[in-house]
């Protein structure tokens, strides 16, 4: 494991953009519609004026901000629109949780989950050992994530608690033209799901991870990251194939450095040759051109196609 901690970001974004930043705020464009929602580290002045600021199309009160939490908006938006990234499209719609349906800082793992993925399934192509490359999104929301793995030619599993929100990446796999293509949709518990999962015997080959800090199953589980995700790791590690491909591991709710999820991540992985990378995902600020962090993450890839012995 490299010990550096390293900046991901997209520089392909075009239909949304990270206007400016500052005072406990950003302003975003979200496609056709510009919001602004809390961003609590930007201890900064705002570069654009405030009739700039002014002109959002909703803005979201967090809790902390002296008013009613929520969204207020400054006239009619549409509930939900099309939104895209390198052709995989997607709805956007606000949601009570103040996101609007996908991170835009993951579109970096989006490049490296199809890069990785197409890479691989062209090798054993070349060495004519074509066989199914499985992949799993635990806490998979809407779902992007999973259309690029699906599009690379894997087949996907797509876990979340959330009924709702699965219903939403049915939408998303369907407006993406990948209807007909391989992805199981589940409503489970993750943990409750991958013990199931080792009973039956099933490996994944690529897994991705986004555990919230809080959250609660389709039948009331209570989720916490600082106690469970010691046991997430342990039964990930138990359902990986012989040869893994990659992990991804991402948390919104972790404070401390992303060197801390790079340990976790190495250690689980440490039967395996390959590389554990750490860093901060981030997006390109429009007005002042800085790199601005909103999660931190860690992704291990295989550099062997063998499991150590």
């Amino acid at each position: 494991m490299k010990k550096e901690i390293k900046i991901f970001y997209s520089k392909d974004w075009a239909d949304y953009e990270l206007l400016d930043t500052g005072e406990g705020e950003k302003l975003e464009r979200f496609g056709k519609y510009i919001f602004v929602r809390p961003y609590e580290d930007a201890v900064w002045p705002k570069t654009f004026s405030a009739e700039e600021w002014n002109k959002a199309n909703g803005k979201f009160w967090g809790s902390k901000q002296g008013a009613k939490s929520g969204w207020k908006m400054n006239g009619k938006i549409e509930p939900k629109w099309k939104m895209s990234y390198k052709g995989i499209k997607f709805f956007a719609s606000p949601t009570s949780f103040r996101h609007l349906g996908f991170f835009p800082e993951q579109a970096t793992h989006w490049d490296f989950i199809e890069e990785n993925l197409q890479g691989h399934l062209q090798g054993l192509a070349l060495h004519c050992k074509a066989r199914p490359c499985r992949f799993l999104n635990l806490f998979g929301y809407t779902g992007v994530a999973s259309l690029f793995a699906l599009r690379a030619g894997a087949e996907v599993t797509h876990l979340d608690a959330s009924k709702q929100t699965l219903v939403w990446a049915k939408e998303n796999q369907e407006i993406s033209g990948l209807g007909k293509l391989p992805m199981r949709i589940i409503a489970d518990d993750a943990i409750k799901f991958l013990e199931r999962e080792e009973k039956r015997g099933n490996k994944y080959d690529c897994i991705i991870m986004d555990p919230p800090k809080f959250g609660r199953g389709p039948k009331g589980e209570i989720w916490k990251i600082e106690e469970r995700l010691p046991k997430l790791l342990s039964q990930v590690r138990k359902i990986l194939s012989d040869q893994p491909i990659f992990i991804i591991l991402t948390s919104y709710a972790i404070d401390s450095s992303s060197l801390s999820l790079g340990y976790a991540l190495n250690d689980m992985m440490k039967d395996f040759k390959g590389n554990t990378e750490q860093g901060e995902l981030c997006v390109l600020e429009k007005s002042n051109k800085r790199i601005i962090p909103l999660a931190n993450t860690a992704r291990w890839v295989s550099s062997g196609s063998a499991l150590e012995k």
